[in-house]
């Protein structure tokens, strides 16, 4: 499973027009499932979204850089399906999207990172899977980190 985490000022995703998941501080989250990917790849990736610390705040000695989780931060995060990043863009011009998880298989993994981020107590809306969507943001910072569950050490 890859993610890619966004911290972002805010964002939205619109569908035809119409906004179907919208938050302000926080984190947003492309998030795309491979082939092979299970429950476990879920857990990996929610935990580390909920965990990571790229927000700043205050420490015992003041100010400090990337220092809070989203959680700590009281910010919410937008997961957005984006099978792309299961591509394979090493042969020829056009990416291969064979490793891919099928959209069945997908959508579960997908909807179970979002189950376990709102169990978290993360305040977590989404896009519309398998739709054609406009994802806006505005970058924070920029901070973008990538996250993959299969380069777990």
């Amino acid at each position: 499973m890859r993610a890619v985490v966004q911290r972002v000022s805010r964002a939205h995703v619109e569908v035809d027009g119409r906004t179907v998941g919208r938050i302000g501080a926080g984190l947003l989250v492309l998030l795309g499932v491979e082939t092979g990917d299970g429950p476990a790849d879920a857990q990996y990736v929610a935990g580390r979204v909920h965990d990571l610390r790229v927000f700043d705040g205050d420490g015992p000695d003041g100010p400090r850089h990337m220092h809070r989780s989203v959680a700590d931060a009281g910010g919410a995060v937008l997961v957005v399906s984006q099978f792309t990043l299961c591509a394979d863009c090493r042969r020829g011009r056009r990416p291969s999207f064979d490793g891919a998880a099928p959209p069945d298989e997908a959508r579960a993994l997908y909807e179970d990172v979002v189950r376990r981020l709102r169990e978290a107590g993360l305040v977590t809306e989404t896009g519309a899977f398998q739709a054609m969507m406009q994802v806006h943001l505005v970058n924070d910072g920029p901070v973008t980190l990538l996250v993959d569950s299969r380069k777990t050490f």
